[in-house]
């Protein structure tokens, strides 16, 4: 078996839904960095959750960033044909959970990184938690770096599922809560509650016209298929009978801005519409839960130079997903996404990565380790 196939049978059998704790693949990571001689850091964000983050070389040179999240999301329903947390290969595929988004390019760099040449500059590992769930590992540990003054190199490979494409932006995404607050009744007096979910229809109808809105301001027609920002009602949770007049509404929206929109006055933007609205004395409050940044890199950054000789396609893109490369950003780097596999099958049952792929993913990782970190091509 391929070392980099071994690897990644590893990983998978790890059920590392975002739900569940990752301290123990995040001490597997640890352990694998360390016996390549990396020193390692966790950085715990709570009893169950720590990023990972292993370094090689000169500390503070400008070198390469490998990163990716450890976490999947959940396998509940989907009509698998093999088990989901463990390898299984057929026809050329590698079937598993996290296989393509993103374990496989995380298998890869372990494989790569086994047996380095002597480095003269800077080689970071990042591994993170909870990305699934709206790139939180990789916020708390960009916010951390930041309050102690410490930096990355430039260079940040994202190894998400590009079908081997060099991807330098996507949208963001924010999860915007908005509670509604009536009062109950029974049913059949309902003149003395105050419906929260009638006030949700139309809340519901004011999010719609916010969204026919911001679609009419459209950036990156080349790279987008969808070139504006998106909001998606997603979440609704309310009421307690058929008889009883409901008191409170929860919905939680998403919401993808594009790079250079604030996904804090669009918040505003959408308090004000609700203001407007005659809600029938039901109050309405409205928070950010969750605000993962939007990714625009530059073109012609040396890590793009290194990627190019193994894309499969030649034009830079974009993904339609949200990547820690956003936060990883805010250091002052350059992300970039590149990745084996395809997001078409990612989050989905029997979900893959193509076999070779996989395999010539480590001799991409090998070849610009070469290049970011020691000079040699």
């Amino acid at each position: 078996m391929e070392p980099v196939v071994s690897a990644l049978s590893t990983l998978v059998s790890f059920p590392t839904v975002s739900s569940r704790p990752t301290t123990a693949i995040a001490g597997y990571l640890a352990e694998r960095a360390e016996d390549a001689g990396f020193k390692v850091e966790l950085f715990q964000s709570s009893e169950h959750k720590a990023n990972v983050v292993a370094t090689k070389g000169p500390a503070g040179t400008d070198g390469l960033v490998l990163s990716g999240h450890m976490d999947v999301v959940p396998v509940d329903g989907q009509a698998w044909s093999s088990d989901p947390f463990e390898l299984t290969e057929r026809e050329g595929r590698l079937h598993a959970r996290g296989a393509a988004d993103m374990k496989g390019f995380v298998a890869a760099v372990l494989t790569a990184c086994e047996q380095l040449p002597s480095l003269d500059r800077e080689l970071v590992l990042v591994w993170t938690h909870d990305e699934e769930v709206g790139c939180n590992g990789s916020a708390i540990l960009a916010e951390t770096f930041r309050t102690q003054g410490r930096s990355l190199p430039r260079s940040i490979w994202i190894g998400e599922p590009t079908s081997m494409q060099i991807c330098r932006m996507h949208a963001g995404h924010t999860t915007v809560s908005i509670d509604l607050q009536g009062e109950p009744a029974h049913s059949s007096r309902p003149q003395l509650g105050k419906n929260a979910i009638t006030a949700l229809g139309r809340v519901l109808a004011a999010l719609e016209e916010l969204s026919r809105d911001l679609a009419r301001e459209r950036k990156f027609e080349d790279l987008l298929a969808s070139p504006f920002t998106l909001l998606n009602p997603g979440v609704v949770a309310g009421g307690t009978a058929v008889n009883i007049i409901p008191e409170h509404v929860r919905l939680d929206v998403g919401l993808r801005c594009l790079p250079g929109i604030d996904s804090r006055a669009i918040l505003k933007e959408l308090e004000r519409r609700i203001r407007a609205l005659d809600l029938g004395g039901v109050t309405a409050s409205v928070a950010i839960q969750q605000d993962a940044q939007a990714l625009l890199t530059r073109e012609g950054t040396p890590l793009e130079g290194d990627l190019r000789a193994s894309a499969r396609i030649q034009k830079l893109g974009a993904v339609p997903f949200a990547t820690d490369g956003g936060n990883l950003a805010v250091l002052g780097a350059e992300p970039l996404v590149f990745g084996p596999g395809t997001i078409d099958v990612a989050h989905r049952a029997d979900e893959y990565v193509p076999a070779d792929e996989l395999v010539a993913t480590v001799g991409v990782v090998e070849r610009v380790v070469r290049a970011r970190c020691t000079g040699a091509a």
